[in-house]
């Protein structure tokens, strides 16, 4: 193993006038020491117990690349091949009822046309998002999680326009059919055959989507979005016999039986992936609470020991939704990112009390019953596409870099850098555990602790990683500070397709 060299800097504000040091370097040369002041910085945090790094499992964290394994597949081409699939089956759906209106014995007139496109085209989205959002494997390991759902959250405010834009044209199309006001029209309409049970779908869609903005969000419990998220199903429901007898469908049996399946085929993926195989996870696996770490401030580390855990095929950078089985916490799943390696019967997250669930998980009784899904997440060594690799990390969003950087391949030659981004020396978690870590690999690690804004500008950056624009770069912390991070180093010189990160905000 290389000697390691100027290994961890805490920075915080690096103006003269405000008279501080703030760059403290450990230097591991020549039998170099930690030097005071560091130690008494982190001081604050000093450990109850000794130091256990979990050791990855089936070989990970050896340090060893197998040269033969392709490395670096980027995220990017499979999402191209997804998008194109769903806007060639969009063109498709939405060309066919101008087909039939150009074939109808009635002249062609806009408001029908525009009625069907409409409708056909937001029972096509509804099965697109359906499968974003079945927690496929295939999906969630080539795409991120994060990055369907940004998709499904665009998608749903498409669909609910598409609705109301159809629902509107047939109303204006029937009025003008038969020279009828609005309101008059309105009414029979709904009265016609499933239009009365479509349109209280129509409705709950459309709270659906006003509980998504937002503005609504911020003033709600991720509990209480959920549960009014769940009316989305019975909305479809709902709508799905007024899809078959639209005139589009109806009188064409293999177009409905087509329809039919397709969707019998996207519900079928969302109960396998979302309902039975946590219920077989939970039975093979029988995963419990081993262990409550105090890391800092309302923030621990929960072991959770199981069974056969290696088939999961769990990797670092990943995350699993958590449910808890206690009577106040099994109707939530909870997405926590895995904090250390996994390894063959044990599993570690990190959670920091940030909403009334959170809360309520710095307590949990050990022994407790654990039932989880995944793992999920794209942001994984499989993205490495080349020998240098920098991970930065913000607040908590140190749980998934501590684990990559653990076990992130490395042969000698290759650099592994992180920094680690905190407001004050308190709020730093595993400072011992990623010494020892970059220790035993011969990584650096940089601690940049204070108000200084611009310890993680491009020049910063680039003071502490020269060759910044030749690295892999893995980050993950709130969304501000990504944001200001990705800006960095895009004047820095790195392109996006070096960029890996997973962005989650409720």
């Amino acid at each position: 193993m290389a000697r390691v060299r100027g290994i961890v800097g805490i920075a915080s504000d690096t103006s003269a006038a405000r008279g501080k040091r703030d760059l403290i370097d450990r230097r591991n040369s020549a039998g170099g020491h930690l030097r005071p002041q560091r130690a008494a910085m982190m001081s604050t945090r000093a450990p109850e117990r000794p130091i256990d790094i979990p050791r990855a499992a089936s070989g990970h964290g050896t340090g060893i690349v197998d040269r033969s394994a392709p490395i670096g597949r980027s995220p990017s081409g499979v999402r191209y091949a997804v998008l194109t699939a769903i806007w060639v089956g969009a063109m498709a759906v939405a060309w066919w009822p101008i087909v039939v209106a150009l074939n109808g014995p009635s002249p062609l007139r806009w408001a029908p046309v525009v009625a069907h496109v409409c409708g056909m085209l937001a029972g096509y989205a509804v099965l697109a998002l359906i499968a974003l959002m079945s927690r496929a494997p295939a999906l969630e390991r080539n795409i991120g999680a994060d990055v369907l759902a940004r998709w499904h959250s665009r998608g749903g405010r498409l669909v609910v326009t598409l609705i109301l834009i159809h629902a509107y044209a047939a109303v204006v199309g029937w009025a003008q059919s038969r020279r009828e006001g609005m309101l008059v029209a309105f009414w029979q309409v709904a009265n016609l055959p499933w239009l009365m049970a479509a349109t209280i779908g129509t409705i709950m869609l459309v709270v659906v989507g006003v509980a998504s903005a937002r503005a609504a969000r911020s003033r709600m419990s991720y509990e209480k979005w959920h549960a009014i998220h769940l009316l989305t199903y019975v909305a479809i429901a709902l709508s799905f016999v007024h899809q078959l007898a639209g005139p589009d469908l109806a009188g064409r049996r293999l177009l409905q039986v087509v329809w039919a399946l397709l969707y019998t085929h996207v519900f079928a993926m969302l109960i396998r992936h979302r309902v039975l195989t946590p219920i077989r996870q939970a039975a093979r696996h029988r995963m419990r609470v081993a262990d409550i770490i105090p890391e800092g401030p309302g923030v621990v580390s929960i072991v959770v020991e199981g069974e056969h855990l290696t088939e999961l095929q769990a990797e670092s950078g990943q995350f699993f939704r958590w449910r808890f089985l206690t009577p106040d916490l099994w109707l939530t799943a909870h997405p926590f990112s895995l904090s250390a390696a996994p390894t063959a019967d044990r599993l570690r997250l990190t959670v920091k009390a940030l909403g009334q669930g959170s809360q309520r998980l710095q307590d949990i009784a050990i022994g407790t019953w654990v039932v989880t899904e995944g793992p999920y997440g794209a942001m994984t060594s499989v993205r490495r596409s080349r020998d240098d690799i920098l991970l930065i990390a913000g607040g908590v969003g140190i749980t998934p870099m501590r684990a990559l950087f653990e076990t992130i391949p490395l042969v000698p030659g290759q650099d592994l850098t992180l920094l680690y981004r905190a407001r004050n020396a308190g709020q730093v978690l595993f400072g011992q555990e990623l010494d020892e870590i970059a220790r035993r690999r011969g990584a650096r690690v940089h601690y940049l602790v204070g108000d200084n804004s611009d310890c993680l500008s491009a020049t910063s950056i680039l003071a502490l990683v020269p060759n910044v624009a030749r690295r892999d770069v893995y980050m993950c912390g709130p969304p501000g500070m990504t944001e200001a991070v990705r800006a960095s180093l895009h004047g820095a010189g790195l392109s996006d397709d070096y960029i890996h990160e997973e962005r989650f905000a409720f």
